[in-house]
């Protein structure tokens, strides 16, 4: 039963371990498997859900050490809030757990025990809620995730041949009376939908294949496509408007990935309501989407603007600015602000009523009209503000130093600009010297 398409990426192997038939046939073929000096570990976690959690534990660590494995058993805390699903608060809770258990032992490889009928299975609940297509891939193969592989070496297999083995093998395993609870969907669809149609389970899991090549087709496509959409952090949404709705569904799905879990009534509302011009946001999960000069931007969630502070500048550097999300970066160049002037900077948030000249011979203009001319987005216009201690503005987060402030050529002098976490490259006009 052993796949030797799986990965063997280093001297440890993890195996997620249950107790139940198929997590028990797949750490015994596993272990049989094993060589080279190979180590074995079976990582149990403890839900707490079931009044026999504990004589489970001791059943799993019983089996393995029989086995010849490793043990190591996780416990998950708390409970789930009132009107959460069971099942998700369980299952992410198991995922945290087998992941840091695999760490700890030194394995980046984790197989997990799923079989084509939990494919099948995967497959049609998606296609209850409406998934799209990428839900109805179900669960892939294998899938590097925070350095460990998990990988499902029997996703192709009928549980009918795990159950053959097993009990070929004569091994015993435990038996969850959760699976018989009607109140679960899995549960529903096992007694009712396999009974009546015992070769679904064949044509659900190809179904689930041909999702997932669908799904590498359109991450291919997309990559194509946003290499022309994308220019630094701005997706170009007039471009993006050319394509077909298909395509240009696809392509900002794949973009908004990067940034926030998107829901598809988010990506219709984007393509729907921009128009050429618009200057748009839209709330987003963990923060918002904004639409300017025809070009879409992600700003992520942050607090307000930290309470004013004494900076020393007057050293080349990098000065992190951690409540502003952004550094001060310090450099010799010119034109520049004399050194002097730098010792003691009170760093604030806009106040109102301050004025900002781009270049010498410039005339001073309000903040809002410096950041329009500059091209600084409304949402990017709460960076912090440099003054010296006579309260002169010496420099604009976002919109570089004020020409104000410059030195004379002969007086040593230090050159500022903002450079924001993110550490995507600026937009245009931010961060750089004023000239």
């Amino acid at each position: 039963m052993a796949d030797s398409a799986t990965p063997r990426t280093g001297d440890c192997v993890a195996v997620a371990f249950s107790g139940g038939l198929d997590s028990t046939a797949l750490l015994h073929a596993t272990v049989r498997a094993a060589a080279g000096g190979q180590r074995v570990i079976a990582l149990h976690v403890h839900h707490g859900l079931q009044s026999q959690a504990d004589d489970w534990a001791l059943h799993c660590e019983r089996v393995a050490r029989e086995l010849g494995a490793g043990f190591a058993c996780a416990r998950l805390d708390g409970v789930p809030a009132r009107g959460d699903s069971v099942e998700a608060w369980a299952r992410e809770g198991r995922h945290l757990a087998l992941r840091d258990m695999a760490v700890a032992a030194g394995a980046d490889l984790l197989l997990l025990a799923h079989h084509r009928r939990d494919q099948a299975e995967t497959f049609l609940l998606q296609a209850l809620r409406g998934a799209g297509v990428a839900g109805l891939a179900g669960m892939p193969r294998m899938q590097w995730r925070d350095g460990v592989c998990w990988a499902r070496p029997w996703l192709d297999r009928p549980r009918d041949l795990i159950r053959a083995y097993a009990e070929h093998q004569g091994l015993g395993w435990i038996e969850d009376p959760s699976n018989a609870d009607a109140r679960y969907a899995r549960n529903r669809l096992r007694q009712t939908l396999w009974p009546a149609f015992p070769a679904a389970e064949s044509g659900l899991a190809q179904a689930a294949r041909w999702a997932q090549q669908a799904v590498a087709l359109a991450t291919e496509v997309a990559a194509e496509d946003l290499a022309r959409l994308v220019t630094r952090e701005r997706l170009d949404l007039a471009a993006l408007g050319r394509l077909s709705p298909a395509r240009a569904s696809n392509a900002l799905r794949a973009w908004l990935s990067g940034h926030t879990a998107a829901p598809a009534s988010l990506v219709e509302r984007l393509l729907s309501e921009w128009r050429r011009g618009a200057t748009l946001s839209w709330p987003a999960p963990g923060g918002a989407l904004h639409a300017y000069r025809d070009g879409l931007f992600w700003e992520a969630a942050g607090g307000g603007s930290p309470a004013p502070s004494v900076l020393d500048l007057s050293r080349p550097g990098r000065y992190d600015q951690p409540g502003w999300r952004g550094a001060w970066i310090v450099e010799a160049a010119s034109p520049g602000i004399a050194v002097r002037r730098l010792q003691r900077l009170t760093q604030r948030a806009r106040a109102g009523g301050e004025q900002f000249q781009r270049a010498p011979a410039a005339v001073p203009r309000s903040l809002k009209k410096a950041c329009q001319e500059a091209g600084l987005p409304p949402w990017r216009r709460g960076g912090p503000l440099l003054f010296d201690d006579e309260a002169g503005l010496l420099a604009v987060a976002g919109l570089g130093m004020d020409a104000r402030a410059f030195a004379e050529k002969d007086e040593p002098q230090l050159a500022l600009r903002w450079q924001e976490d993110s550490a995507l490259l600026q937009s245009e006009g931010e961060g750089g010297v004023a000239a």
